[in-house]
């Protein structure tokens, strides 16, 4: 899964949560299929975690502000 770049995670996650609200799964697989859903929600919000940092670094000044 570390493979897989924001965009396809995110898609990924939003199928999911379509396949879930759809009631269509049995409880064992809607539960594998929610525990994939929750990695790929925390890799998403890695994703965005490590965006922001760049981007802090890369508009900060030379005294270190914003």
């Amino acid at each position: 899964m570390t493979d897989l770049k924001f965009e396809e995670a995110l898609a990924r996650l939003e199928q999911i949560v379509h396949t879930l609200e759809s009631g269509s799964l049995p409880l064992e697989e809607s539960l594998q299929v929610f525990e994939e859903g929750i990695r790929l929600a925390r890799r998403c919000a890695k994703y965005l975690e490590e965006a922001e940092r760049r981007i802090e670094l890369l508009t900060k000044d030379e005294s270190g502000l914003l």
